[in-house]
């Protein structure tokens, strides 16, 4: 490498350009062409726009197909991501990201937590489409470990007892029973729930394919379920569009995670349940699925579910539930006897 001017290098072994006073670090490997890219762009005060760069590919992202096909909420907790990243690397060139960057943005972030954890799923979808063009062909974001949100921070999710249940049921106004069914009925994340339309229900069974896992399932109603479907079918005019969602505004558009979320929460705090959220009900059906007696397996293929810790999780509360029960009756016939 010839010497240049202005260049400075720490008794650590890292590289510095000297610049009216100031130091400005180099973070490329010495010798790479990289190095001296950024070289150049201190020295003259300015970054420039690397030929394949995190800007065109981050507005490429949002032409595909893929992206169009991701829920309306998944795109919008993806869009602050993205501009974080256009922020920070749009000019960048794509080839140099390491995971080490990766991990130092999520550190950056770790005030709030779950932007942190997107930042590796918005560079995975990235890097796919770059491996596609040809750009790079790995993943920087690989294997990286998520933070965890900090207890005090944390929100508990409180299943729904037999008697919240009973009281949704037996009080709650028509729209949020039918959420509330569709929700337990289900056994879904509530993100999933507004995409149920009326040509996935075929009288007895809701069909979908999962946004966050790209499952397609098939999923026998519940009774009540059933009859919260077709009670709200009956007010349509008729014949109903297949295309029609089941979740629907006036206009017979779909409603957002955020209204369904504002509606539920109404209808939970006037009814004295709102201490039992939205994503309790998805943990509900799983228990549920649990006192019935279902293996992980068969719980999994109704939910969903790819990590079977999660099914363990839930599960197993209603595991223990019941096998103290057992060993109560247990204890109850030998005290009898005794």
């Amino acid at each position: 490498m010839t010497r240049k001017k202005y260049l400075w290098q720490h008794q650590s072994g890292r590289w510095y350009v000297r610049k009216s006073g100031r130091y400005y670090p180099i973070t490329a490997t010495e010798g790479t062409s990289e190095f001296d890219a950024q070289y150049w762009q201190i020295l003259n005060g300015r970054a420039a726009q690397a030929r394949r760069s995190w800007s065109p590919l981050i507005a490429e992202l949002k032409r595909t197909e893929k992206w169009a096909g991701f829920s309306p909420r998944y795109r919008k907790d993806l869009e602050p991501i993205l501009l974080y990243l256009e922020d920070k690397i749009g000019s960048k060139d794509v080839s140099l990201l390491r995971p080490k960057h990766v991990y130092e943005a999520m550190d950056a972030n770790t005030h709030r937590v779950r932007f942190a954890n997107y930042i590796p799923v918005a560079v995975t979808l990235l890097a796919r489409l770059a491996r596609r063009k040809g750009w790079r062909a790995d993943n920087p974001a690989e294997n990286i470990e998520r933070l965890a949100v900090p207890k005090h921070r944390q929100k508990p999710h409180y299943t729904w007892p037999d008697d919240a249940v009973q009281k949704m049921r037996d009080e709650g106004a028509e729209l949020p029973r039918l959420i509330f069914e569709i929700g337990i009925g289900s056994v879904q994340r509530p993100g999933g729930w507004v995409g149920f339309t009326w040509g996935d229900y075929d009288g007895k069974r809701l069909s979908l394919v999962q946004n966050k896992t790209g499952l397609p399932l098939k999923l026998p109603c519940t009774e009540e379920l059933r009859k919260a479907l077709n009670r709200a079918k009956k007010k349509l005019a008729t014949p109903v569009s297949p295309e029609r969602p089941i979740l629907a505004r006036k206009d017979g558009s779909a409603m957002s995670y955020f209204t369904i979320a504002r509606i539920m929460r109404e209808e939970r705090a006037k009814l004295g349940l709102s201490k039992y959220d939205l994503h309790a009900l998805r943990y509900r059906g799983v228990k549920e699925l649990a006192y019935a007696g279902c293996s992980d397996e068969e719980i999994g293929s109704f939910s969903g579910h790819i990590s079977k810790s999660m099914i363990r999780k839930y599960a197993g509360e209603a595991r223990q539930e019941m096998q103290a029960q057992k060993a109560h009756a247990k204890r109850e016939r030998f005290r009898v006897k005794s």
